[in-house]
């Protein structure tokens, strides 16, 4: 069945023009299926409402910033690895997000924490929570540098609003003061209002030392690391087996 300029007409006002491009297998579909109009209808609203689906997770994924494509089905189980699958399993479930709490990814470089926390934004997007991720240190140089033109609130707002905050390689150089306010700010103003994934290289116990101010660091630290679910990462970095000549790993270490 072609698809007259004037059903196309008819669609564009209602926002339906997506449905062109299926319809005429669907008619198709319906003559030989001898499906009476009631089903003819709910069989391509629903496809409708799935390409509206699909396209929404892709509008968040776009605005959620990841640098590449990751999820857990492709993440490189072989690498010589150690951590708790069980409950990096049960924060695939999200559940962290409903109660508002936080995750901590920490371990070597290498190890995959970024992939692994991209990996668990991208399934927040897919069942619907706005996400963000931004690395640690341009995150704080932009709140830096938008007290300059006085729109730092506009920018604080930027990582307040998502659902879920990921925040990667948290701790490669000690804060300055500013950088120490702004964090203490960003962590006091998304406690218990939404959630905030964090990598670093340093184990937690490390993080207070790397504030200019011991009572910011306690004060933000004790309300972050108090809802947060941690995940410790060991192991060889994956990137070795990346190198020309190098050897595959060919068992697995993870739990």
């Amino acid at each position: 069945m072609p698809i007259t300029t004037d059903l196309k007409t008819t669609l564009r006002p209602m926002k339906l023009s997506g449905m062109v491009a299926t319809l005429p297998d669907r008619v198709a579909f319906a003559r030989k299926e001898k499906l009476d109009y009631e089903e003819f209808l709910e069989l391509v609203l629903n496809d409708e409402i799935e390409r509206r689906h699909q396209v929404s997770i892709q509008n968040r994924l776009h605005k959620a910033g990841f640098e590449e494509e990751c999820t857990l089905e492709r993440f490189d189980w072989t690498a010589d690895i150690q951590l708790d699958k069980a409950r990096l399993n049960d924060l695939f479930g999200l559940h962290f997000i409903e109660r508002r709490e936080n995750v901590i990814m920490t371990g070597p470089v290498g190890v995959g924490k970024t992939f692994l926390a991209c990996s668990l934004g991208h399934s927040a997007c897919r069942a619907g929570y706005r996400v963000l991720f931004t690395r640690a240190d341009p995150m704080l140089k932009t709140l830096a540098q938008s007290r300059a033109d006085n729109s730092f609130d506009r920018q604080l707002r930027q990582f307040l609003s998502p659902d879920v905050l990921v925040v990667d390689d948290f701790g490669l150089r000690r804060l300055s003061g500013l950088a120490s306010s702004d964090l203490y700010e960003l962590i006091i103003e998304r406690h218990m209002r939404s959630s905030t994934i964090m990598t670093s290289n340093r184990d937690v116990q490390e993080w207070g030392s790397l504030f200019d101010e011991a009572m910011l660091a306690q004060s933000a630290l004790d309300r972050f690391c108090h809802r947060a679910h941690q995940l410790v990462i060991e192991g060889d970095s994956y990137r070795k087996r990346m190198a020309p000549g190098a050897q595959p790993f060919e068992r697995s270490k993870t739990k």
